[in-house]
Order: C-alpha cells, then structure tokens, then sequence
C-alpha cells in the first residue's frame, strides 16, 4: 500500500501542549509531526479548547479571553518551532501548496464559542487569527445555544443567530458537534453554505447523545456538509474496535453519504479505541477497510477528499 493521505477533523493537541508544556514535533500525546512523518499528504484541525475546572485555564473575569489567546499563541508558537514540517492553512490551496512542500497542513478552529465570548464582534479577529471553524458550543450550554448534554432542548438564541450568519459571511465552517439537537435544526434552517460535525458517529449504530441521528446525516448530507468518525470508546459502541468504528461508516453510507463522511478523531481529548491509540495507527483502519471489500476511491474519500471539499 502506497503512503495513505489523512485529513482529519478534530483534535486537542494544542490544548494538550499548552497544558503539559510539550511540542508539537515531539511529545507524549496522540499527535505528533514524528508520527504522521509515514503519511503522504497530511492535513489536520487543531482545536482550541479549554473550559472552567480544567488544567490550565486561567482564572480572572477575563480568564475566557486570556484562555483564547494563550491556546492561539501555543499554536502560533508551535508553527514558527516546527517550520519546517507544518504550516497553517486557511483553504485548500494553501494544503495543497504545503503538501506539496512536503509540509504538514496545520487548520484551526475553536471548540466551543465561549472563547470567543459568544461574541459576532469577535469572528473578525478570529478570521485573521486564521480560524477555520468553530464549534457554537462544547459541552456546556452557552449564549448562543444550548448544548448535547446541557439544556439540549434548547435552540440558537437570536445572539446564536447572528453568531452563524456572521460566520457564514466570513466563510467560516459552522460545526454543530456538542450542539443541542434543537441548534442543530436551527443551523440547518439557517446555512447556506456546507457545515460539519467535526467529530460525530451515527446514533442508530450507537445510542448516545454526541452521536447524530439518521435525520441529522441526512440534513448534513442534504447541505453538502462532513460528518467526522469519532474514535472515542464512549461514541463508538460496545465493542470498541474497528468493526465498530466500520458499522458507522457503513451506516453513514448507507444514508447516502458516501462523499460526506471523513475522519474526525479525536485525539488526544479522550480514550480512543484500542485499535487507534494514535494517529501513526490510522493505516490499521484503512487496510481493515479494504480487506472488507471496501473500493479504495471511498477510502481515499473517508481520510482526505471529503473535507478537503469544504475547506475550498
């Protein structure tokens, strides 16, 4: 098998250097630039993620604003240390222009619009902070909505409507993973442009309020939107292994959504299954795929092309 491309949606990483002082070449975590050095081309959303109670987040009236900018200056920090080897991207031109550098393609986002102070005044520096997509909310509920498990009957306030709408006109992903199912349905009404789940399975294959049901896939499916694979036990099912992992792909397929789904990890935010413990194991799942008659154009689709599309 020739070196296999990977874009993947969602991970913690920057939060994780932040947090334990580590880098981004070379650290104790799920990603590192020596554990996708075997990949051929090589894209990747780092989040930035923090919340009240966790490692690290700064305390003060001001602590969400701090907490924000110190995740960007990690990150920042990080690209200027590993010049060499990645590069922050906006669209896919830029990934392609680093790849074919042989540069790893750095995209960023925000986990959670608290950082930001759920704040559409906000979304300007943001963009010229290089933000791609933004999460309206993590696990708790916030202005702009409520979220999976907090309030989750609760929909976009006017604030949160505003919030989407100026991300859209910045052309900036709306990404509805943690968002209530009642914001959900809000974004879908709202969007005129594809939005994603960055990190989400399929609530038919596995019962669990992260996970997306059949009428959420199709209504991403519908907008031309990615759903990530998530690779965390909780999300996955019982089994927690890559037929597990394989059942909701199939599913997503099923649906439709062949040119839809990608892969949205998770790392280093949580137990991934014990066939992924890290990113330099994604091989394992793409020759799991293909041993199970999967056409290798769909794979290829699974770990690049399919959010690749959307970032153009």
């Amino acid at each position: 098998m020739e070196r296999i491309s990977v874009f993947d949606a969602h991970c913690d990483t920057i939060s994780r250097c932040w947090r334990d002082y580590e880098g981004l070449n070379h650290n104790a975590g799920m990603i590192s630039l020596e554990r996708i050095a075997g990949f051929g081309r090589y894209c990747q959303f780092f989040a930035l993620w923090t919340a009240d109670g966790f490692t690290g987040y700064p305390s003060g009236g001001d602590s969400v604003e701090r907490a924000y900018h110190a995740l960007l200056r990690c990150f920042k920090e990080q690209m200027v240390l590993n010049a060499d080897k990645i590069i922050q991207c906006r669209t896919a031109d830029e990934a392609d222009q680093a790849n074919k550098q042989k540069k790893a393609a750095a995209f960023l986002s925000v986990e959670g619009a608290e950082l930001l102070g759920c704040d559409p005044a906000r979304l300007d520096q943001a963009a010229a902070d290089g933000v791609v997509a933004i999460n309206l909310t993590w696990n708790h509920a916030n202005a702009l909505s409520g979220a999976n498990c907090d309030e989750p009957e609760r929909g976009l306030s006017p604030l949160g409507r505003e919030f989407v709408a100026k991300m859209e006109d910045l052309h900036m992903l709306v990404d509805v993973s943690h968002l209530s199912e009642a914001g959900f349905w809000d974004v879908a009404e709202l969007a005129q442009h594809p939005f994603i789940a960055s990190h989400s399975n399929a609530k038919s294959v596995w019962d669990h309020t992260r996970n997306l049901t059949d009428g959420q896939i199709n209504a991403i499916i519908k907008n031309q939107g990615v759903i990530g694979l998530n690779f965390y036990t909780e999300f996955v099912g019982r089994s927690r292994d890559l037929d597990a992992v394989r059942a909701h792909l199939d599913h997503i397929l099923e649906l439709g959504g062949a040119a839809n789904v990608a892969l949205g990890g998770d790392w280093d935010g949580c137990d991934t299954i014990s066939d992924l413990p890290s990113i330099d194991r994604l091989p394992r799942l793409y020759e799991h795929l293909l041993r199970h008659g999967y056409k290798e154009t769909v794979v290829q689709d699974l770990f690049y092309n399919n959010l690749m599309r959307v970032v153009r």
